[in-house]
């Protein structure tokens, strides 16, 4: 059972508008972007948020952890992208009630190529968004994009397609370099793509409250970005790192282990700055 991160952090879903949706990016890979995708989509559905995960990594680890087949894959986020296929077909049920995902298979690793001659290359994944919001109301709260380690055609398309770009930070010096190529990229897109598009948060991942560089970095961040860093810090935690290989996210592998807690934690806080806002991305489609 996954306790839900208070009250106030469990209000009600949102009754209507369209869903908020954040691309979870940065192009270093290891820093906990499929983690937290994975997770925080948990704790989201454990609230009663119906949510949407969105697979973009070619490598497809998403999917994995959440115990998608091969079979499963044979539709996914490389046909809704690049065949036309529906968003809808595409979606799959998953272990976690008030939880699904459109998976990733290995095709997407070519889709970068085959995007550069198509319409619209940027637009693909909201134009699909947009098709499926014209046919009613899309079914979820949230929309998680999983973005891929790099910023590339699938990165760009997710956050031409979101609300906001949620960043997993690890706390170690190359990440800061990493940080602010992702600031620039974002900006562009704002400027010349998405105008809506903002960041939503960064989150401190792999943190060691032992380490003096975890401790420096995490104060530099939290300098430069303030409330835009979140409070909760997700520590290094040998569960959370087990529980893809059972197909299962950390929170129904080990609710009580201190990474599972902090995903929970994280959803709280999430939900409350999420609080009465919906999305705005697809309006504009």
């Amino acid at each position: 059972m996954i306790e839900q991160p208070g009250a106030e952090a469990a209000a009600e879903p949102r009754a209507s508008g369209q869903p908020r949706i954040i691309a979870i990016a940065n192009q270093k890979g290891g820093v906990g972007k499929t983690t937290t995708a994975v997770n925080l989509a948990t704790a989201l559905s454990a609230c009663g948020r119906r949510t949407l995960i969105i697979d973009l990594d070619s490598q497809g680890n998403a999917s994995t952890g959440l115990a998608i087949t091969s079979l499963q894959r044979r539709l996914g986020s490389y046909q809704v992208l690049v065949g036309g296929a529906s968003l809808s077909a595409a979606t799959q049920p998953t272990v976690v009630p008030n939880m699904w995902i459109v998976p990733a298979s290995a095709d997407l690793a070519g889709a970068e190529i085959e995007l550069i001659e198509l319409e619209r290359r940027e637009y693909r994944l909201r134009d699909a968004l947009a098709r499926a919001a014209s046919q009613g109301p899309l079914p979820y709260d949230f929309i998680l994009i999983d973005c891929p380690p790099s910023l590339s055609l699938l990165t760009l398309n997710a956050m031409v397609a979101a609300d906001c770009v949620l960043v997993p930070l690890q706390c170690e010096f190359y990440a800061l370099e990493g940080l602010s190529q992702l600031m620039r990229t974002i900006d562009r897109v704002k400027r010349s793509l998405n105008p809506v598009l903002e960041i939503q948060g960064v989150v401190l991942t792999m943190f060691d409250k032992r380490s003096s560089l975890n401790e420096q970095v995490a104060s530099d961040v939290r300098a430069h970005f303030g409330a835009k860093v979140y409070q909760t810090e997700i520590p290094r935690n040998v569960r959370v790192a087990e529980a893809p290989s059972h197909g299962k996210p950390a929170l129904l592998y080990d609710i009580r282990c201190a990474g599972s807690q902090a995903y929970v934690r994280l959803a709280g806080e999430l939900l409350k700055r999420e609080h009465g806002l919906s999305g705005r991305s697809l309006s504009a489609a």
